[in-house]
């Protein structure tokens, strides 16, 4: 398998908006001794606070957003095209139901504590920073909500500083 090397923020290859959009990412946490992670195509990365900071939307009543609440550190992970199943069944499946983690054969790594999965390109390891849910009058393009949230079921946005960056 091929070895990690921690680069900086700034020498990240990759465009975030296929990364992200396209590519997808897994966003990973533990909590009380057990990892969850899911499938995430929402999201961003930038400076914010003078600090390179991804932000991830989460929403309330999927599984991995208690394991990201109650942990200080989360990870994003980014794989090859080669995953894609994998990564359609990581966010079709909630680890409520099943040991999706062990099913999807993923081998969990960890950076200090904070969970990763080996198989991945490009991991950032974050450290969370804000975490505020959306309201409906935070909207100025309502019409976001009839697309988005038929259930309201709105998201909460995770902004995270980028506290690590491993690449193979």
């Amino acid at each position: 398998m091929n070895e990690f090397k921690e680069i900086t923020a700034a020498q990240l290859e990759g465009n975030p908006f296929s990364m992200i959009g396209k590519s997808w990412m897994l966003i990973t946490a533990e909590k009380g001794g057990k990892v969850n992670t899911m499938t995430a195509s929402w999201g961003g990365l930038g400076i914010m606070w003078g600090k390179n900071v991804a932000f991830v939307t989460i929403r309330p009543q999927r599984y991995t957003n208690e394991f990201v609440k109650s942990s200080d550190t989360f990870s994003l992970s980014f794989y090859d095209e080669s995953y894609r199943k994998t990564l359609a069944y990581l966010g079709r499946v909630s680890g409520r139901d099943e040991n999706k983690v062990e099913k999807s054969e993923l081998t969990v790594a960890y950076d200090n504590g904070t969970p990763y999965f080996e198989e991945a390109n490009t991991v950032l390891i974050c450290k969370k920073l804000y975490a505020q849910p959306y309201t409906k009058d935070s909207f100025v393009d309502k019409s976001i909500i009839q697309d988005s949230y038929p259930e309201k079921d709105f998201h909460i946005l995770y902004i995270a500083d980028i506290v690590k960056v491993l690449q193979k």
